[in-house]
């Protein structure tokens, strides 16, 4: 099979040492020029010997010198025994008061005429200066010109897309792990680009773009480079904030550059990351400034994929995890045909991204990955990276050979909960109140039917939190029931009415649950349709406010000020329901409570088997 060529009319790279050489030749050229014959002589000959102006005229007297030679205020004579002599007058002294206007037999006076001279070097010392300037201005143009030269001769109109290497980055679908369903839609197109005509016989149309939707760390970027080195294509990739600069007109300047450089070496593919950054919808904010030259670079990017010209084979892939501000035009079918979800990865799939990760790795025997992925619910493909290459740290810290098992739980820990914060100094009455409320929220929970198991009670300090107490799901879930928020509620309150039932007042470490409590009861009310459905009904009160610039600021009530006094009352009643469970639940297991506490602030952790035990 012939090798397909490489991209083509891509930019060379400018080597500044050539110009840094160029200006020393010119430097040392112009200073051999200004010295003129005397100093072109000076490399090659010895110097001549220096001596004093009443020394020269007692050998001039004495007629030791053959020839003597006269210029400006230096003077210089040739002895009969060959050797050079040097000496300097005054400015204004002539040959008469030196007495050399009567030279001896035998002695040659001469005096050079350094008129011409002085006018050279006059004008070079004058000119240097400009002909430096020209010479900055022709390097620095030349240099712009290279990297791109459509808007101006600095190239800002060039597009700043960088070429994909397979030879240092060769990634495929086999690096690309718990995303079957999105791999299957865009097989479709790496095949296409390798047989094109397989579908052109068929009457089929190549896609014009792809929009990859997911959230941070699921993989977008991953799957566009896996596309690239499937199709073996040429692949452009470039950030959506790189076509906007502080020049109008740029922006689309670098998008025409983009294209015309990808339809040369078609069949191509260009990758657009964030491409929320130039994708916002049109006809917000002020109309000038950022977002005029935003909404031309949009419009270029819109004509390009489905404009008047007629397509070739460059197909577009852009990512995003905020499609909702896209511009609809991005969305319709002829520019963005096909849109592909990479969602958060399962317990299968986790699994399948450890093994992925672990590949250059060496693990320990008896290392469970499945019990990782199990412990590892809610994380997405770049977390799960940041796991393995924290296990990996805290093995070589270790001094071990391999990765255990447990260098991978604490690694999973750190990831979710922080790193532990051991010499953070903590009183012995404030550890005895981080106990009871860690272990108030673990029994509180633990006696409900819907909460999730307790997976790990910890009083070691992490991240911004004195303690923690770890819920952890047994499998994944994609909807919670109201039972199941209601319980939730509970757990969260159990912390702080544990502390006032042992020590008679609550602290500020409650603080964070009681804004959680809160914000999951106004959901359940305003959002869910979870109140009283007599007096509030299944009416959804939150209506999504947008700013001037088309992102979303929040949420805003959208009702009669006598329903929002009724919305505050529920919701007050439901977070009083569920303090009085946690105070009903914590007063019958209160011997418990103080024992587990005492346990925990002499073990510092105590794990799920552990926690169980108690209740055996």
């Amino acid at each position: 099979m012939a090798k397909k060529p490489g991209p083509k009319n891509l930019p060379k790279k400018n080597n500044p040492f050539n110009f840094l050489i160029l200006v020393a030749l010119i430097g040392a050229a112009a200073a051999l020029f200004m010295q003129g014959e005397e100093g072109i002589q000076s490399f090659v000959s010895e110097p001549p010997t220096e001596v004093s102006i009443s020394q020269f005229i007692d050998k001039f007297e004495a007629a030791d010198f053959e020839k003597v030679e006269i210029k400006d205020q230096k003077i210089t004579a040739t002895g009969k025994d060959g050797i050079q002599y040097e000496t300097f007058k005054e400015l204004n002294a002539n040959m008469a008061d030196l007495g050399l206007d009567k030279p001896p037999t035998g002695t040659i006076i001469e005096v050079a005429d350094t008129t011409s001279g002085k006018m050279w070097t006059n004008l070079i010392i004058g000119l240097a200066p400009f002909l430096l300037l020209l010479l900055l201005i022709w390097f620095f143009m030349r240099r712009a010109g290279s990297m791109g030269g459509e808007s101006g001769p600095f190239g800002f109109g060039k597009s700043k897309a960088r070429i994909y290497d397979k030879t240092k980055h060769n990634t495929t679908f086999k690096d690309v792990a718990g995303a079957e369903e999105a791999k299957e839609d865009v097989l479709e197109l790496v095949d296409f680009l390798k047989n094109p005509k397989k579908y052109e016989k068929a009457g089929a149309k190549i896609p014009k773009g792809i929009l990859m939707v997911g959230q941070p760390g699921t993989g977008k970027t991953l799957m566009a480079r896996a596309i690239a080195g499937e199709a073996n294509v040429p692949f452009f990739s470039v950030s959506g904030s790189e076509f906007v600069e502080m020049f109008v007109g740029v922006g689309a300047s670098r998008v025409r550059d983009l294209f015309k450089t990808a339809k040369r070496n078609a069949p191509a593919i260009i990758f657009i990351d964030e491409i929320d950054a130039i994708g916002k919808q049109r006809g917000v904010g002020n109309g000038s400034g950022g977002h005029d030259e935003r909404e031309q670079t949009l419009n270029q990017i819109l004509t390009e994929m489905d404009g008047f010209e007629p397509g070739q084979s460059v197909i577009v892939i852009a990512a995003t995890n905020r499609p909702d501000v896209l511009d609809k035009a991005l969305l319709r079918p002829g520019r963005f045909d096909r849109r592909v979800h990479i969602d958060l990865p399962d317990m299968g799939a986790r699994e399948k991204i450890l093994k992925v990760h672990t590949k250059n790795k060496t693990l320990a025997r008896g290392v469970s990955l499945k019990k990782i992925a199990s412990k590892t619910v809610g994380f997405s493909g770049a977390d799960i990276e940041n796991v393995m290459n924290e296990a990996a740290i805290a093995s070589v810290k270790n001094r071990q050979k391999s990765i255990t098992q447990k260098n991978l739980e604490e690694a999973v820990e750190k990831v979710s909960l922080g790193p532990a914060r051991k010499s953070r100094r903590i009183t012995d009455k404030e550890k005895d109140i981080i106990a009871i409320h860690e272990v108030g929220h673990a029994i509180a929970g633990h006696f409900t039917e819907n909460c999730e198991p307790v997976h790990k009670i910890s009083v070691i300090s992490r991240g911004g939190a004195l303690g923690v107490t770890w819920f952890l799901p047994e499998e994944d879930t994609y909807l919670n029931s109201e039972a199941k928020m209601r319980d939730e509620m509970v757990s969260l309150h159990g912390g702080r009415i544990a502390e006032r039932l042992v020590f008679g007042q609550t602290t500020t470490g409650a603080s964070s649950d009681l804004e959680r409590i809160s914000r999951i009861a106004r959901a359940m009310v305003m959002t869910y349709g979870m109140g009283d459905q007599k007096n509030i009904g299944p009416v959804v009160f939150e209506q999504k406010n947008r700013s001037m610039s088309g992102l979303l600021e929040g949420t805003a009530i959208d009702c009669s000020e006598a329903m929002s006094e009724k919305i505050d009352a529920e919701v007050k009643r439901l977070v009083q329901e569920a303090e009085d469970r946690a105070t009903k639940i914590l007063k019958t297991h209160s011997k418990l409570l103080r024992e587990i506490a005492d346990d925990l602030l002499e073990k510092e952790n105590i794990s799920r088997d552990e926690f169980l035990a108690y209740f055996e």
